[in-house]
């Protein structure tokens, strides 16, 4: 899952590099755009729906931050 989370996250924002940032909201690596266009990648991916609600920076802060909410979603869908 980290792989795949990792090149969506590449797909979108290809000059940025993940690898090296502990926040990618806080490091301006994702923008609230970005944010949507990720969760629409990542239902499609995973075959979840993303609570309104759990669409916060702090969930998309990270790999292990998208992880933790793709498990969440699952356990909803």
């Amino acid at each position: 899952m980290k792989t795949d989370i990792l090149n969506m996250l590449y797909e979108l924002r290809p000059e940025f590099d993940f690898s090296s940032s502990d926040d990618f909201v806080m490091d301006g690596l994702l923008d609230s755009f970005d944010i949507i266009s990720l969760c629409s990648m990542l239902e499609e991916k995973f075959g979840v729906t993303v609570d309104g609600l759990d669409i916060v920076p702090e969930n998309f802060a990270s790999v292990a931050a998208i992880e933790a909410l793709m498990k969440k979603s699952k356990q909803h869908s």
